[in-house]
């Protein structure tokens, strides 16, 4: 069993979580979190840390940066947007058991008083910006580096307040540059 709570967005992201891991799991509802849904939430924070895991989607993105606002030390966990479709339907309920553990084999702390390692030149130097190519492949990478999809302005985020090293990126960026 997993120590850590997982927060998730819906009743079906249960049902595809249980097919994958034994863990507890907390439905926000969507993003109506109402006062006991957020008292439950944390409660799992205080005793036992939460796994954010929302769908790879906007509506996804909105929620899981309001409970990292409000729980900070929260862990964050993506699944690849390409992993999480299946029927016209993006979520953690349409993603693959092994999709759902890879994603939370690769968990992240976001750390608050983010480091300045990464810019934009960084992503434009390795064409993460401004070619047809680009969103692919900072997809593909976000995925390596288990921070999922963003657009370059999120992905530079990401990779600065995630705990991404320079040589956790130059990896990702091998691998990825193979598969070309």
């Amino acid at each position: 069993m997993l120590k850590e709570v997982i927060v998730a967005e819906g009743k079906q992201d249960i049902v595809a979580i249980k097919k994958a891991i034994e863990a507890e799991v907390i439905i926000t509802g969507g993003f109506a979190l109402n006062k006991r849904t957020m008292e439950k939430i944390q409660i799992a924070y205080e005793k036992r840390g939460i796994i954010i895991l929302t769908d790879p989607d906007g509506a996804g993105e909105r929620i899981r940066k309001y409970l990292a606002e409000r729980f900070p030390a929260a862990k964050h966990a993506f699944i690849p947007r390409l992993q999480a479709c299946k029927n016209n339907d993006i979520g953690v309920e349409q993603a693959s058991p092994e999709a759902i553990r890879t994603a939370l084999s690769k968990v992240r702390t976001q750390n608050m008083s983010a480091q300045q390692e990464f810019s934009q030149q960084d992503l434009l130097n390795n064409s993460l910006v401004g070619t047809a190519q680009a969103s692919a492949k900072r997809d593909r990478l976000g995925e390596l580096l288990g921070i999922g999809y963003a657009n370059a302005k999120q992905f530079v985020y990401r990779l600065n307040n995630y705990g991404v090293t320079r040589w956790e990126f130059e990896q990702a960026l091998l691998t990825l540059n193979k598969e070309e």
